[in-house]
């Protein structure tokens, strides 16, 4: 199996900034990108920044210039650093891996459980 755990997640307010970090640990053949979604209550959950193997990034318009996202690939870790946060970030905050678990398996995501981020005054 495959694990990620969030962490770094909390109440910050608007302007503020927070870092997210998310080590995958477990049975991991190789990973193709790693990435952080978020799901606002009532709405669908939505890509937020996305890292690939050779350290390409994309980002939805809504967060570009405001978060970034690296990864350890030594550490099999992700970061998500989010400035300048606005009361409409908040959501909570997933992390997800794309990768094996052995050879010739075809890609899979594996999701961690999730935490919340909350701006606001």
């Amino acid at each position: 199996q495959v694990q990620l755990v969030e962490s770094g997640g909390g109440l910050v307010q608007p302007g503020g900034s927070l870092r997210l970090s998310c080590p995958a640990s477990g049975s991991i053949f190789s990973i193709n990108a790693m990435a952080w979604y978020r799901q606002a209550p009532g709405k669908q959950r939505e890509l937020v920044a996305v890292v690939t193997g050779a350290g390409r990034t994309n980002y939805p318009n809504s967060v570009k210039g405001r978060f970034t996202i690296s990864r350890d690939n030594a550490e099999n870790t992700v970061y998500l650093q989010m400035n300048s946060l606005k009361p409409e970030d908040t959501a909570v905050y997933y992390c997800c891996l794309n990768g094996r678990q052995y050879y010739g398996q075809p890609l899979e995501d594996y999701w961690g459980k999730g935490i919340p981020v909350t701006v606001s005054s």
